[in-house]
């Protein structure tokens, strides 16, 4: 079993990086932690950086997922081949590029591409903001996958990963630690990024941010509301090239698996997504950029 123990980054490469920075340190509020060789680096937490935007076509390129140590990603890399998934070991400067000790790269069955990834470079140094979001943390991520339920089952053979509740066939939202998911896989028809989540500390900080982003003439897409599964209080907004941030205050902890039984929302229902009754819309999904999976290909990956 494969054992993940966080959420990295996300890597997304971006036609007008310029425009990207500037959304995600203005509007969003992370540190703009510098650029290298046609990468840019924002942070948000005690992470190097959660994001990096790639000088080139627009599209998220990869997900990177923590593993403890070289003995795990060793494991990881025989699990996953002897399951007869196609797996890369990253170079030594494609490591630097994603301020890890090293890594591999897969993709999912269908077509999601991953990194595992240990010793992830952590940044000692207070966040400087580039606005006051409240940010906590890089909460969670989400891909898209045809078939949510068939996704649970590879995740949950290869990895350590649980079912925390469904809504219906629409999303499968899962969990590695106790906090109620930090991997979801939501119904699409394509692979690629479906939002990426950042915890912020109060909900009055979700609902300055409204203010803000209503000020600033961005577009909301859904919130702010509270989702029934995880109790999270969320505003989600989207950023150029179709990447969907989202605020979100109280999710829910997990902290006794045997005890947790999963549950089935019905997406249908007007509260499954918002328990507040308010008007919910599926948010804009960023596509993943298809490349062959070789180690030349992941310089820009």
């Amino acid at each position: 079993m494969i054992e993940i123990t966080d959420i990295a980054y996300v890597r997304s490469g971006s036609a007008d990086v310029d425009a990207a920075v500037r959304f995600a340190v203005d509007i969003v509020g992370m540190q703009y932690a510098g650029n290298d060789n046609g990468v840019h680096y924002l942070r948000a937490d005690h992470r190097h950086h959660c994001l990096a935007f790639v000088e080139g076509e627009a599209g998220v390129l990869s997900s990177g997922l923590t593993l403890k140590d070289d003995d795990a990603l060793r494991l990881a890399e025989t699990e996953l081949t002897l399951a007869g998934v196609n797996v890369v070991r990253g170079t030594a400067e494609e490591a630097r590029s994603r301020r890890v000790s090293s890594f591999i790269s897969f993709d999912d069955p269908w077509g999601n591409r991953f990194d595992l990834v240990v010793g992830q470079v952590h940044d000692a140094d207070t966040v400087h903001w580039g606005r006051q979001a409240g940010i906590v943390e890089f909460g969670h991520l989400c891909v898209d996958a045809p078939d949510v339920r068939a996704a649970y089952e590879w995740w949950s053979s290869l990895f350590n990963i649980k079912i925390s509740d469904w809504i219906g066939d629409w999303a499968a939202l899962m969990r590695f630690d106790p906090v109620h998911h930090k991997l979801a896989v939501f119904r699409g028809s394509e692979p690629g990024l479906c939002h990426i989540n950042f915890q912020v500390e109060s909900i009055d900080d979700v609902m300055r941010s409204w203010n803000f982003l209503l000020e600033q003439g961005v577009e909301i897409e859904q919130g702010p509301g509270r989702h029934p599964q995880s109790t999270a209080i969320f505003i989600y907004f989207k950023g150029p090239e179709g990447l969907t941030y989202e605020y979100s205050y109280g999710v829910r902890l997990i902290e006794d698996d045997a005890t947790w039984k999963p549950r089935t929302f019905d997406p249908l229902h007007p509260k499954s997504i918002d328990m507040w009754g308010g008007v919910t819309q599926r948010v804009q999904t960023q596509k993943q950029i298809r490349r062959p999976l070789d180690s030349t290909e992941l310089q820009d990956a």
